[in-house]
């Protein structure tokens, strides 16, 4: 990525839209502190963040990641997976059960939560990873290409279920597509080219920022 100047707001909804290699994952990874700017600095809420120990700890905590491909531990059922994201905040084994049950049922796998994730479809993995991504309420939720591996039913369920959270949950979401139908659900489009954004990163609402990207 070059010439990066970004900035993404509280509650924004954002589609981060281009081609395959464009660099919009490029992009999404400098947001979520995953890689570092050779130069230039990430901000979060105004902060500069220099370490990685840092960018993990707001990863756990205020940042939520949902990946194409699920990134589930197959062995596990879906409550296990959900419950893994709540251990280290000090919850009692039941209250971690009991918070992964409700995030469960939040996204419509009440009845499928004591199933293992390698007998559930792919639309309902990545229902199961949302819930995972948003175990502790994240401000931000990031999504890279979350309808991307899924038929066309199940994207339209899963992208229809991260609308209803960011409007619910007021949280920002940040969404990773090449689908020009969902990026049009958005508030606001960026759009990448050849590691560099062609369009729409000015800002689009007053609001306190939340994370920025500046730098070449």
């Amino acid at each position: 990525m070059t010439d990066v100047d970004l900035e993404i707001q509280a509650s924004d909804c954002v589609a981060i839209v281009g081609a395959s290699g464009s660099g919009k994952s490029s992009l999404v990874n400098l947001l979520c502190g995953i890689d570092y700017p050779s130069a230039g600095t990430v901000l979060w809420q105004g902060r500069p963040i220099r370490k990685q120990v840092e960018w993990a700890r707001m990863r756990r905590t205020q940042i939520g990641i949902v990946f194409q491909e699920f990134n589930l531990i197959p062995t596990l059922t879906a409550l296990e997976n959900v419950e893994l994201a709540l251990f280290g905040r000090g919850l009692s084994t039941v209250r971690r059960q009991t918070r992964a049950a409700i995030l469960l049922e939040r996204v419509g796998l009440e009845a499928r939560m004591h199933n293992r994730v390698t007998t559930l479809s792919g639309g309902e993995r990545q229902r199961v990873a949302i819930a995972r991504a948003i175990a502790n309420e994240p401000l931000l939720l990031l999504a890279d290409e979350p309808t991307g591996s899924l038929d066309s039913v199940n994207a339209l369920l899963v992208a229809d279920l991260l609308f209803k959270l960011h409007h619910d949950a007021k949280m920002a979401i940040v969404l990773v597509t090449h689908d020009e139908t969902l990026a049009a659900r958005c508030r606001r489009q960026i759009r990448v080219k050849d590691g560099q954004i062609v369009e729409g990163a000015g800002k689009a609402v007053i609001a306190p920022s939340i994370v920025g990207a500046a730098g070449s």
